[in-house]
């Protein structure tokens, strides 16, 4: 049995069919193809499948496919523009070198984009607080806070 859904992903409509036991993360990767959007835990500890959903960051692991009928997702492959341009959050993270592995990098900036969307002038405290749900295991998160800070600076918020 399935169940037909209907949602704009990265801006583009998609209507597909869906197991209704299907995760969005699974919908995003297995379905669409965006594997830019990582499944870490399964649990949503880790964050690395945070996608935005109606413009909030959301685990994506913690989503029914079926339960983003309707909406407008975005994943890290939504961000840039069409012709490679970085989002200012994006690039913040490569001058700031906020990742090594870059495992954690696609649900740490979409995280970070609705963080400072909502909290623009955190202090660095604030911001690590704010990340409580969003893993790193390699950087220890120094350079990760300062791409926020200066991702923020350059999102103009």
């Amino acid at each position: 049995m399935s169940t037909a859904i209907t949602l704009t992903v990265n801006g583009k409509a998609v209507s597909r069919e869906v197991a209704p036991d299907a995760l969005l993360v699974q919908f995003l990767r297995e379905d669409l193809r965006l594997t830019g959007t990582h499944v870490g835990c399964d649990t949503g500890q880790c964050g690395a499948c945070t996608v935005h959903v109606n413009g909030r960051a959301v685990k994506a692991c913690n989503v029914l496919a079926v339960q983003a009928s309707g909406t407008a997702v975005t994943t890290i492959e939504g961000l840039a523009k069409a012709d490679g341009t970085l989002h200012p959050m994006q690039a913040a993270f490569k001058e700031c070198h906020g990742l090594q592995c870059g495992f954690c990098t696609p649900g740490m900036v979409m995280s970070a984009i609705d963080l400072v969307q909502h909290a623009p002038h955190g202090s660095a405290a604030e911001i690590r607080e704010q990340l409580e749900g969003n893993f790193c295991r390699c950087t220890g998160y120094q350079n990760i806070v300062k791409a926020i800070q200066q991702g923020a600076q350059a999102m103009g918020v």
